[in-house]
């Protein structure tokens, strides 16, 4: 069998997108460049009162104190040298959850701050955008997962053991002054922030100064994990769209366990089966390609897409009642695969 995909949907365009408008990408050493004045504190869901720590700090997450612009490296070589291991897809964001982060960081070889220099620093820019910081994650064999921009998704995967990359804007709109930070911790009764930034290595802030600074860059912020592991809190098309570009980097067989993690911890996700499925077709295994796209189905019974590669599949196999009833269902829902599905029918 080709290893071809019969049709593949894209799952995610968005490079181009993730770019900060244009402006100095500066990374200040000095975090005293914080607008003064007063920030109301950002509204928290009243389950996230009832359900999260009140204190947490990963103090096992290094510190590489940057130099002149070079915030973006030095955040990475924060994450990419602190890698929680778990044998499950997700975690519970609980107290004992934060603890086994800090018991079980696993360390590979060390990644220095000036090898990922030139990786993501752009001279013209005096700093680094977002799709270099992601694309480098994943030169560096880990998925960088882009988080909700809330404030509870921010304190739920630092619960969870997972310190956050986050983006900020250091000045007005106007004149940017970018700058990346890796959120550490949290003190919930006293609204306190706990971040690696700068040159300082246990910087805090109030979670109000925190989050008008990190609302200029539409709250982004991302996590990592090593292939094989879905940090808890993710959302089911953010973790798409992120095994995806990893994939498309390392190929299907690199991205099969975070696949498989990914239906584990999601099992109505009907976009992760069609991308299992497609994974297996790719790496020769047409019964288990079978399987996982007939779970797609199940989990969404209008993703035409999936009911077309099932009956493309069930074609290569001559198997014909099955094709044509996979095809027919493709074939009745409006999208882009209509057109096709109907000319495999007529194939038939």
């Amino acid at each position: 069998m080709s290893s071809r995909l019969p049709a593949k949907r894209t799952l995610r365009h968005r490079r181009q997108q993730n770019a900060r408008p244009a402006g100095v990408l500066l990374c200040c050493a000095l975090l005293a460049v914080l607008l003064s004045g007063c920030a109301a504190s950002p509204a928290l869901r009243d389950s996230s009162y009832q359900t999260l720590p009140a204190h947490v700090e990963l103090e096992g997450v290094p510190f590489y104190p940057q130099e002149k612009y070079q915030c973006g490296p030095a955040a990475l070589a924060t994450v990419l040298n602190y890698s929680p291991a778990t044998p499950n897809a997700a975690w519970t964001a609980t107290p004992a959850s934060a603890e086994k982060a800090e018991k079980d960081g696993a360390r590979d070889a060390e990644i220095s701050v000036s090898s990922l220099i030139p990786q993501v620093f752009i001279p013209g820019r005096d700093g680094s955008v977002q799709p270099e910081m992601l694309a480098t994650t994943r030169r560096h064999q880990r998925i960088a997962f882009p988080i909700r921009p809330t404030f509870d998704a921010l304190l739920g995967h630092v619960a969870a053991g997972d310190p956050v990359v986050v983006m900020q804007n250091l000045s007005l709109p106007a004149w940017p002054m970018w700058h990346y930070a890796i959120v550490i911790g949290y003190d919930l009764p006293d609204e306190t922030l706990i971040m690696r930034s700068g040159e300082i290595r246990r910087h805090t802030l109030s979670f109000g100064r925190f989050d008008a600074t990190w609302a200029r860059s539409k709250r982004w912020g991302f996590v990592l994990a090593k292939p094989g592991r879905i940090p808890n809190g993710v959302t089911a098309k953010r973790a798409v769209d992120a095994i995806s570009d990893y994939e498309t980097q390392h190929g299907a067989k690199a991205a099969l366990s975070s696949w498989q993690a990914l239906v584990a911890a999601q099992p109505q996700n009907a976009m992760g089966y069609f991308a299992l499925g497609n994974a297996y077709y790719a790496l020769d295994k047409p019964e288990k390609a079978a399987q996982a796209f007939k779970r797609a189905t199940a989990a969404d019974d209008t993703l035409g897409v999936a009911w077309l590669n099932l009956g493309l599949l069930y074609k290569s196999q001559e198997k014909s009642d099955k094709a044509r009833e996979a095809l027919e269902k493709a074939a009745a829902l409006p999208g882009a695969w209509q057109e096709q599905a109907r000319t495999a029918l007529d194939a038939l």
